[in-house]
């Protein structure tokens, strides 16, 4: 079997106010081309679809189009599962004129995907946060693990653990417990899968994803994922990157495209995997162009920003533009630049004494929630927050990004 992993596709995303459709229309008009070359069976795509929870009809429209063409009249199986940016509701709601295209969805860890005909394909079993699939003569269960808020994670595990129990267990735990009872699903005599919208701990972010690890929680160690799966397909981490600890079954495939400064020097990629029951699976990464990149252009003078920006009028790149100076850019100067250079995103003036302050500045503009929280409270107070003031802030953004979803939905 011939599997394609992709994730973080954030349709519908900007940067610094400037829409990144085109890049990710490009992406996905590889990506289809990919599909087809590499003979895929099987897409699977782990979450993060959008950038929100109510993403521009552009987007949608981009996504649709991508699975139909991808399907082949449901030649092609699709697998897809929401992440912490997806409403599950809304990505799931075209359900129904899914299946005829051979198209799976679940947003949520309790999902139960229908039995029945799948374009060309069969689902033959299925149950909450599982499928069994039969694909060319090959059988599969695949494990289905949307973004597992705490709230959704109670809603699974509710029927299996106390109330007592349910205070006293961690999220790592919760998670722990969630793949336990989706792993009894798994047979010898079948291929052995896991999509998952998860953080694992081990890896590295890249400062461009919605930070879910406060004081660890939300924050899942390697030792949650089933032992007996092949090939564990992960989203929510925009670094391509195999979790520790997991004999590199466990991956992120990362965003197809730079989504901040940070992300520049990583090349981006997709994962194909060829598995057959009982053998380890063999996976290639292929390169994805960079469409259009972002670059930090420093300049030791207005002079010679300007003599950059005129070379570089017709180039293809988002810029952020530093400049050494003796005294401040003027109105007049921005709008030479950006006459010549339309895509720059920032100018920053570089003076003397700021130089270090602007090094510090970056430093922290480049920090997550959870780290700058940390600072802030450590400075503020001399000693570090306890992680049950931690969580409990943790769970209030939760509930309220959940809320908000919800009366997006409604």
């Amino acid at each position: 079997m011939k599997i394609l992993h992709s994730s973080d596709w954030h349709l519908g995303k900007s940067l610094e106010g400037q829409s990144r459709l085109p890049e990710q229309e490009q992406f996905l008009e590889d990506f289809i081309r990919i599909v087809e070359e590499n003979e895929i069976d099987v897409v699977l795509i782990s979450g993060d679809i959008y950038d929100s929870g109510n993403p521009p009809a552009k987007a949608e429209q981009m996504f649709y189009d991508t699975l139909k063409k991808i399907s082949k009249h449901g030649e092609r199986l699709i697998l897809v599962i929401a992440g912490n940016h997806d409403s599950p509701e809304r990505l799931t709601a075209a359900r129904p004129l899914a299946m005829e295209h051979g198209i799976v969805m679940a947003g949520t860890p309790k999902t139960i995907v229908p039995e029945g005909v799948y374009g060309q394909h069969q689902v033959i079993r299925s149950g909450e946060g599982f499928i069994e699939v039969e694909i060319h003569g090959e059988r599969a269960v695949i494990l289905l693990v949307p973004f597992p808020s705490e709230k959704r994670l109670n809603e699974f595990l509710y029927d299996t653990m106390s109330e007592e129990d349910e205070k006293q267990q961690s999220y790592n735990e919760r998670i722990k417990e969630l793949f336990a009872q989706l792993e009894k699903e798994f047979r010898e005599d079948t291929i052995n899968l896991v999509m998952a919208h998860i953080f694992a701990s081990g890896v590295e972010e890249t400062g461009s994803e919605r930070s879910l690890t406060l004081g660890g929680s939300y924050l899942a160690d390697s030792s949650v994922f089933p032992k007996q799966a092949q090939y564990i397909a992960l989203g929510h981490i925009h670094r391509m990157q195999t979790v520790p600890g997991t004999n590199k079954r466990a991956r992120y495939s990362g965003s197809p495209i730079h989504f901040n400064r940070k992300e520049i020097p990583y090349e981006k990629k997709l994962l194909k995997i060829e598995v057959v029951p009982k053998e380890p699976a063999q996976i290639t990464e292929i390169p994805l162009p960079i469409y259009k990149p972002i670059e930090v252009w420093k300049c030791d003078n207005y002079a010679e920003a300007l003599r950059k920006c005129e070379e570089n009028s017709d180039r293809a790149c988002w810029v952020y533009l530093e400049i050494r100076t003796d005294s401040y850019i003027t109105e007049e100067q921005i709008k030479e630049l950006k006459m010549w250079k339309k895509d720059i995103l920032e100018i920053t003036p570089i003076l003397p004494d700021q130089e270090a302050l602007e090094n510090e500045l970056s430093e922290e503009r480049e920090k997550s929630f959870h780290e700058l929280f940390f600072d802030f409270y450590k400075r503020e107070r001399g000693v570090e927050p306890e992680e049950e003031l931690v969580k409990l802030l943790h769970s209030i953004i939760a509930e309220e990004e959940e809320d908000a979803a919800d009366t997006t939905e409604n």
